[in-house]
């Protein structure tokens, strides 16, 4: 032994650097399981507010737990429905992660003890009651089995088990950490079940919301879309949509109460839109869900029943006038024809009996008339002249046109052929084609009103054109004329359905009505019918 060595040995100097360095190790040690206990709480922790995969934090807690704490087994008993499932079997850090629903027990009694006493307890394996997992573990060789319970914020989640081949005593430390971990995963399996809840939700909402099949937007307090339905965005008309809902949207805002409105489109096209506004908890609206259904065709077949119950009263009294009209005129002109027999032309009553005569055949051609108009309900298809058809509707027309001092003017191609339709249908069309231009000369200040027909034949159409020199129509109502309702006539003057009917029964035979309006000037209406084919006429 030197100098130094004995020096050392006789201060206790050797000893005390021994024992600094079991302390040093000692400390780091404690250290090193600090920092993975912190680093085990932290896979948890960060987790809590998102959508997490619990398998794999599972799976990385059981692995650096096993650095930390003695243990051969692990597995959750979790409360599934009310009902304790078992959901996660872990034997030697390799888990099993997916539910059974065979699995699903009745509570055994230290599965409940532990929930009630809410803190770790251990049992010895052989004790169990009736825990399915009692013959796997003393397969084993797991002796003991420590539960520690896993509470939630608001409820009890289940418990977590820990399998020791020996009955090694487990040190407070490991309690505590044990449950201070338990209980921050309870809150992450909480938060987890929570979140999926919220998303299942949110999935559902959406997908109802895709499957609509009427249009639903949601707008901002700008009146900017952040939001639709398929339905929407594959909508044709969809930025004049948004442009037509502006008002509604921003009185929704204002008021705070639902709206409705009905929105014209191009093509005819007639939409309902329901607007709602969306609350905040403090009953702020910060949007406003629109809902819009098409009813067009509802809408259309409204105005067809409307119009086949209207023809139905008016041909109805029309064939009661047309019969009792029929006796009288009978006795008139049998009368009159046989007056005119029994005097010379140059007897002085004799132009008086004419005239009785010609105003009762007259008379009884209006008669006809209305009582070809009381059977147009039966729409049947026949061949005919479309300028017969324009005569018959004059022999209803003529005297009103007359009386308002409107002249007419007929420029009938002669060899035009027969077309196939219904004729009292067709005359209906040229019925309300004239009252409208009547109408317009009613409001005009022309001193000579006219009205003039024409009919020809253009491209496999024969046309009929009804021209008057009235108000005109102004070109921002145009588009809209032809739609159910529309009128700016007085409420006894009519109801906005002759357009609407005239159109809908020229597309029924195949054809379409066309218009030209110069306002102040007058308009002019073509009605085109299809001509017979090479078959048809064959």
């Amino acid at each position: 032994m030197n100098k130094h060595e004995l020096i050392d040995l006789m201060t206790g100097v050797k000893s005390s650097k021994k024992t600094y360095y079991t302390e040093l190790k000692k400390t780091v040690d404690q250290l090193k399981k600090k920092n993975m206990q912190l680093e085990i709480m932290n896979d948890i922790t960060k987790n809590m507010n998102m959508e997490i995969d619990i398998q794999e934090i599972l799976r990385n807690v059981i692995e650096k737990l096993k650095q930390l704490i003695t243990f051969d087994d692990s597995h959750f008993v979790i409360l599934y429905e009310e009902e304790p499932a078992l959901l996660h079997i872990c034997p030697n850090g390799h888990c099993e992660l997916e539910m059974d629903p065979k699995n699903l027990l009745h509570p055994f009694q230290e599965f409940s003890s532990a929930l009630k006493e809410k803190q770790p307890i251990q049992v010895e394996v052989s004790q169990l009651s009736d825990f399915p997992e009692k013959d796997r573990l003393l397969s084993l060789e797991i002796e003991s089995l420590l539960l520690v319970p896993l509470y939630g914020k608001s409820k009890k989640i289940g418990i977590w088990t820990f399998g020791r081949k020996k009955k090694k005593t487990w040190h407070e430390a490991e309690l505590e950490f044990l449950e201070q971990l338990s209980n921050q995963l309870a809150l992450t399996l909480e938060n987890a079940k929570l979140y999926k809840e919220v998303l299942h939700s949110k999935q559902e909402w959406e997908d109802t919301f895709k499957a609509v099949e009427d249009m639903i937007i949601v707008f901002d307090h700008k009146g900017t879309v952040y939001q639709s339905n398929d339905s929407a965005r594959g909508f044709s008309n969809l930025v004049p949509l948004i442009e037509k809902s502006q008002n509604l949207i921003h009185d929704t805002f204002s008021f705070n109460k639902p709206g409705f409105q009905e929105i014209l489109l191009q093509h005819d096209t007639i939409l309902e839109m329901h607007a709602y506004p969306i609350q905040n908890k403090e009953h702020q609206v910060y949007g406003v869900i629109a809902y819009y259904k098409n009813v067009t065709e509802r809408r259309q077949m409204e105005v067809q029943l409307l119009h086949a119950g209207k023809l139905g009263a008016i041909g109805e009294m029309a064939a009661g006038i047309a019969h009792e009209l029929n006796s009288p005129l009978t006795a008139i002109l049998g009368n009159s024809q046989i007056l005119l027999r029994k005097i010379s032309q140059d007897n002085p009553d004799y132009m008086l009996l004419d005239d009785i005569k010609i105003c009762g055949d007259r008379c009884r051609q209006i008669v006809k008339s209305l009582l070809t108009f009381s059977r147009q309900d039966e729409y049947r298809f026949h061949y005919y002249s479309i300028n017969e058809a324009i005569h018959q509707v004059l022999n209803l027309l003529k005297y009103q046109l007359g009386k308002k001092q409107i002249s007419l003017h007929l420029s009938l191609q002669e060899d035009l052929p027969f077309i196939k339709g219904s004729r009292p249908q067709i005359e209906q069309i040229i019925i309300n084609l004239l009252l409208n231009a009547k109408d317009a000369l009613d409001e005009s200040s022309q001193t000579e009103k006219s009205i003039s027909i024409t009919t020809y034949s253009e491209n496999k159409f024969m046309v009929v054109q009804v021209t008057d020199n009235g108000t005109g129509i102004e070109q921002e109502r145009l588009p809209f004329i032809f739609h159910p309702f529309h009128t700016t006539k007085d409420r006894e003057k009519g109801t906005g359905l002759g357009l609407s009917v005239s159109l809908g029964i020229a597309k029924d035979h195949g054809g379409k009505i066309d218009v030209l309006s110069t306002p102040g000037h007058g308009s002019t209406f073509f009605l085109r019918l299809p001509l017979l084919t090479e078959e048809e006429r064959g």
